[in-house]
């Protein structure tokens, strides 16, 4: 504990100056193969300057903590015959793309993991991916996820699909424990992260790609018109690839 609490006051040393009172950050150690980072919220309760600006008072409190899996914890998801992912706490929850699967495929032009500046947190962000396991990267050029700007021939449908961080920002769809999107949630969801915004995350998923999902039943819908098969890639390329964006394929 007293190491732990040790990391906590480097860190907030480091990044004390972009601080206000009131304002929540997390702390995280990275995540390996066997094992998934705890995640702490704290919260700045008091930030005071002392004369001269030579150095800075505060008091911070823990608010939130999510476990952390070792081997023998919470199982990881399995995968039912038809490819369906299933999370045995979150049955309704049921995706067939796993998170390296989705990046190996193709998706946001390359563009998910850039360096970003996150409104909702004041802060900028860049190198997140590498929390997560190095083997869900093998393989996957570094273009194909930290790239700064989106090229839609990195797609897996070469078509530009989904909208910008400012405007998931402004429809108040990221919080601060995940400031790159559904996605990241995703990611730390996938290794065990339980907080409280996974039933919301959830909820979301299952409006846009459940069994009931409007783009995913929209898709269902124009493949019948068409009176093709599921795989016809003709049919709706923008639509699939938003799916995939959202850990699900046809």
């Amino acid at each position: 504990m007293i190491v732990f609490f040790a990391r906590l006051l480097r860190v907030c040393l480091r990044h004390v100056y972009f601080l206000t009172c009131g304002q929540s950050f997390y702390i995280h150690l990275r995540s390996d193969e066997n094992n998934v980072v705890i995640y702490n919220m704290w919260k700045i309760i008091k930030v005071r300057r002392y004369h001269g600006g030579k150095g800075i008072k505060y008091e911070i409190r823990r608010v939130t903590s999510t476990i952390k899996r070792k081997r023998g914890g919470m199982s990881y998801p399995k995968r039912s015959a038809n490819r369906t992912i299933m999370f045995s706490d979150y049955p309704e929850f049921k995706p067939n793309l796993t998170p390296r699967e989705m990046f190996k495929l193709g998706s946001f032009g390359g563009t998910y993991w850039r360096p970003i500046y996150s409104s909702i947190n004041k802060r900028y962000y860049k190198n997140q991916h590498k929390e997560f396991p190095k083997s869900w990267w093998v393989g996957i050029p570094e273009s194909n996820l930290s790239s700064s700007q989106r090229n839609k021939k990195r797609n897996k449908y070469k078509v530009n699909s989904g909208t910008s961080l400012k405007y998931w920002e402004c429809k108040k769809w990221i919080k601060p424990q995940d400031p790159y999107g559904w996605v990241q949630w995703y990611c730390r969801f996938y290794l065990g992260r339980r907080t409280s915004d996974d039933r919301r995350q959830i909820k979301r998923w299952l409006a846009f790609a459940g069994p009931k999902g409007r783009f995913r039943l929209r898709l269902i819908n124009m493949i019948k018109k068409k009176r093709t098969t599921k795989n016809d890639y003709t049919v709706s390329p923008v639509i699939r690839q938003g799916l995939q964006h959202w850990a699900y394929k046809i």
